[in-house]
């Protein structure tokens, strides 16, 4: 009689550990069905993704969002709504834009930047960007003839910023009074460039310089050498950068290798 008795107590006690295991696997029992936990540890992952912090009052909001959505799904599947040719052709785009998220966060997770990719990347920039910056300043005009009479009006000692802010087509540099800010000289283009290089600072282009933007004044103002962000500065950035290029390169090799009749 006691054997009996401590064996039903046991399969009591298991019956209930198993059903407070199953219950803790869900948040809330909606019209008899149970919605999974899982829904909300998923929903949370995305909002830590997106930068947000998941403090216990979001944590709270997710639970909400996620028993508001069974209890509107259930409705819709009342109504039928899961079975309308609309639905299905919605769900089957909706599986696709999974399936590639799935697809290229996989070949990412399997073909990392390396520190060396980076830093040969870096390399590149610094190569490209070092050396001397230029702050120059300049008047941008139509006609020839027009640059001419303001390099005249200059040497008479014109005002160049008043000039520029008034007679420039740039409009941009033209209201900071012909100010370009400090730049590489290979950010302008080749006739801009070649002038700029040669003045000493303080100096103007005694002829105008002619480009495909029409007659420029051009005044150097300062130089020094290029000021660049470090390598663990721009790290990131650079991360970002040759991912989105070894993705792009991978959907293109996709794309070629495609037999499309």
């Amino acid at each position: 009689m006691k054997k009996t008795l401590l064996s039903t107590m046991v399969a009591a006690a298991l019956l209930g550990s198993l059903a407070l295991s199953a219950s803790a696997q869900n948040i809330a029992i909606v019209n008899g069905k149970a919605v999974p936990k899982s829904r909300v540890d998923t929903l949370a992952q995305q909002v830590a993704q997106s930068g947000r912090p998941v403090t216990p009052e979001m944590e709270g909001q997710i639970k909400e969002e996620v028993i508001a959505r069974e209890i509107f799904m259930q409705e819709a599947q009342k109504r039928g709504l899961d079975a309308s040719d609309n639905f299905k052709i919605q769900m089957d785009l909706a599986r696709q834009t999974l399936l590639i998220r799935e697809l290229f966060t996989e070949y990412q997770k399997a073909n990392p930047v390396t520190d060396a990719d980076m830093q040969a990347e870096y390399d590149k920039f610094v190569a490209a960007n070092g050396g001397k910056e230029y702050k120059a300043s300049h008047i941008l005009v139509e006609k020839e003839s027009d640059a001419k009479a303001i390099i005249a009006q200059l040497k008479k000692g014109g005002n160049f910023a008043a000039i520029a802010k008034k007679s420039s087509t740039d409009k941009g540099s033209g209201a900071k009074g012909g100010d370009l800010d400090w730049a590489n000289p290979s950010s302008y283009v080749k006739e801009f460039t070649e002038a700029l290089v040669l003045l000493k600072k303080g100096q103007i282009t005694d002829t105008p310089v002619k480009s495909q933007f029409g007659y420029h004044i051009i005044r150097l103002d300062d130089e020094r050498q290029a000021q660049l962000p470090k390598f663990e500065e721009v790290k990131p950035q650079i991360a970002q950068q040759l991912q989105q290029q070894k993705l792009v390169a991978f959907q293109q090799e996709l794309r070629a290798s495609a037999k499309v009749e």
